[in-house]
């Protein structure tokens, strides 16, 4: 088997791994305020998170960056969090600056899990970094993927489900109801790994 396909194999398996459950609980809270038919801008936030943390996965792995493995694991569900409070703070998905800034966002959080990717790989690499590099990212971009297609599922059950229940007429949307759902639930497991892993 090649080293890209390997790497690619390594990538997919990161991101269904249960060790991987804060990048999956990251892409959910990401895509929690998109409906199925929004696939499109989902999709550009998580490639813009790829993007992020292939750039400091790449910087990380070659040496010319190093980060303090405890201040990393902290800041990774700091970011879920921040993520979290965002979606409970935006009341209207088409609220402009805020939709339009959210792939920076994920972008830059992305800088911060790609760190953590590379504390887990750098000792992988041998001396030529670009095709394992391009193959993990492949397929931790393909597992992303399918992980928002299943989230996107998940969320049209629950919109559903959420429809058929008889509400107050002042209740929030079934979307905006399931938006907080999931964005609490998820800040609340955050959370919990933000003072676990709190370095001071």
């Amino acid at each position: 088997m090649s080293d890209f396909l390997a790497f690619a194999q390594l990538g997919f398996r990161h991101i269904t791994d249960p060790n991987g459950l804060d990048h999956v609980l990251f892409l959910l809270v990401l895509a929690a305020i998109y409906r199925p038919a929004d696939w499109r801008p989902a999709l550009w936030v998580v490639t813009a998170f790829t993007v992020g943390h292939s750039i400091t996965l790449a910087l990380a792995v070659s040496g010319l960056l190093a980060l303090p493995t405890p201040l990393i694991e902290f800041l990774i569900p700091v970011t879920i969090v921040a993520t979290a409070i965002e979606n409970l703070a935006q009341r209207d998905r088409q609220d402009g600056w805020r939709m339009r800034a959210r792939p920076v966002f994920a972008g830059i959080f992305g800088l911060v899990h790609g760190a953590g990717f590379a504390n887990y790989l750098r000792s992988l690499f041998m001396d030529d970094l670009a095709v394992p590099l391009m193959g993990f990212n492949v397929g931790l971009e393909v597992g992303q993927v399918l992980v928002l297609a299943g989230a996107f599922a998940a969320f049209a059950a629950l919109d559903r489900l959420i429809g058929l229940v008889k509400l107050p007429p002042r209740a929030p949307a079934p979307v905006r109801l399931r938006v907080i759902a999931v964005s609490s639930a998820v800040a609340v497991v955050a959370c919990a790994w933000a003072v676990e892993r709190s370095p001071w």
